[in-house]
């Protein structure tokens, strides 16, 4: 990885100072939450992209949730463009390949009526100019729901029931970068959140609870 990639790396989420909100997600009583789940087992998850010197993990993060929802209802699955969000939800308060908040790039979409797909908007790894355009839009988005903050039980109990869920995580240290496989656990990880990635299923290895985690 580049020091250029690096950087796009650790700005890549913007928390807004009043970021839109919507309605917070609450397990149904009674819900049923197995021990493992795996949506890549349900062909609910698109290939990785390659980001690039580019802070859009925000778009990658909260596209990678919007593809499942569209892959339940539908049966198709197709990536989307994340450069129709780093060019075109800048009114939104992101700020294209300089970072955003999955927040409002699921409001754009809603506000929009629609993104375009990866194949018709096609992803830089650059600032551009907007060309959304309603005749390729592959996908629309209704609403959006949050999760409690820090509540794990509910971000399990939401992935088991709901699929795959857009979350940010602290990815300053350094044994982030060299991770190579296995359960990633550093004690020295902090709530400071600064990447966004999709929370694609969870588990247990060794004993050890784990999230799985799919990184753009």
């Amino acid at each position: 990885m580049t020091s250029e990639e690096v950087a796009a790396l650790l700005m890549g989420v913007r928390v807004p100072r009043q970021p839109h909100r919507n309605a917070t997600y609450r397990p149904a009583p009674g819900s049923h939450v197995p021990d493992a789940v795996d949506w890549r087992d349900k062909d609910c998850v698109t290939d990785v992209k390659t980001q690039g010197a580019c802070g859009a993990c925000w778009a990658f993060s909260a596209l990678g949730a919007l593809e499942a929802q569209v892959k339940l209802k539908t049966g198709k699955l197709e990536s989307l463009s994340a450069q129709n969000l780093v060019d075109c939800s800048t009114m939104y308060g992101n700020h294209g390949c300089n970072g955003g908040f999955m927040t409002e790039a699921f409001q754009y979409i809603i506000d929009n009526h629609g993104i375009d797909s990866d194949s018709a908007y096609p992803y830089t790894a650059q600032n551009g100019t907007c060309h959304y355009d309603p005749a390729t839009c592959a996908a629309t988005c209704s609403r959006y729901f949050q999760l409690p903050y820090g509540d794990e039980a509910a971000l399990k109990d939401a992935v088991a029931n709901i699929g795959p869920i857009s979350v940010a995580i602290d990815a300053t240290l350094t044994s982030f970068f060299l991770y190579k496989s296995g359960v990633y656990d550093d004690p020295g990880c902090t709530q400071m959140v600064n990447h966004a990635v999709l929370v694609v299923g969870y588990g247990t290895l060794n004993g050890q609870d784990y999230w799985l985690v799919k990184n753009r």
